[in-house]
């Protein structure tokens, strides 16, 4: 199998098992129905996006270049784990729901969670300068 196909066949593998635990996380802890407050908060998304991000700066510190760990970790299981996507649609959903201070927190905890997270394990999976 020519290098281009492994790296592929790895994010194919890796893209699913982070999917596939990102749909678990979310039907474990998001309610089915919504209330008369409207839409729950998306609070399974932003974990799995802060969680993502923490992990993203650790692998990425780890793998240096490791080409078989990018592909199968940060580009397959990661790329299927993180959700923004899903975090946008989430968003939209709030604010046309008529709840823009529950957008406003959601956005801004994710983002300043996700970025803190990065920012924190790279510098906790950087080796250290000899």
């Amino acid at each position: 199998m020519p290098s281009t196909m492994l790296q592929f066949a790895l994010v194919f593998l890796g893209g699913g098992v982070g999917s596939v635990l990102r749909y678990a996380i979310a039907r474990w802890m998001t309610p089915s129905e919504w209330d008369d407050a409207g839409p729950p908060f998306p609070l399974a998304t932003m974990l799995v996006n802060i969680v993502g991000c923490v992990a993203i700066g650790a692998i990425a510190g780890w793998c240096g270049r490791r080409e078989w760990a990018r592909a199968l970790l940060v580009a397959g299981a990661l790329g299927g784990f993180t959700t923004f996507s899903a975090f946008g649609l989430d968003a939209v959903r709030l604010l046309d729901s008529g709840h823009p201070a529950r957008a406003l927190g959601y956005v801004a905890g994710s983002v300043a969670g996700g970025l803190l997270g990065v920012w924190i394990a790279i510098r906790f999976a950087a080796p250290p300068i000899d």
